[in-house]
């Protein structure tokens, strides 16, 4: 399994805006193959950045999602809140699964 991570830091001004657009998402990841889950995790503290997760069956199937004409749909909301709704740029990490107990 792959896991992509990214953390974005949001004003809490704009919290539930940001919210909103994962409630109101256009839903194209979710018909790409390989793609299993999305989260999107609120930090507890509001100084934190949120957490988006997205698990794939391989890193291969990922790319291909980042590649597609889907992303670019999938993400043409993203413009929609200003530019002072964010506190500092989004930082995309991505792993390979070594273990996971819930497959046990």
């Amino acid at each position: 399994m792959f896991v992509v991570m990214n953390r974005i830091p949001v004003n809490p001004d704009y919290a539930e805006q940001f919210e909103e657009r994962f409630t109101n998402r256009a839903r194209e990841v979710d018909k790409m193959k390989g793609f299993v889950r999305n989260q999107v995790l609120r930090p507890a503290m509001s100084d934190k950045p949120y957490v988006v997760m997205t698990f794939w069956e391989s890193k291969a199937d990922f790319e291909n999602w980042v590649n597609s004409d889907a992303f670019k749909k999938g993400h043409a909301k993203s413009g929609t809140l200003p530019h002072d709704a964010f506190k500092g740029h989004s930082e995309l990490e991505s792993f390979e699964v070594i273990l996971d107990t819930g497959l046990e």
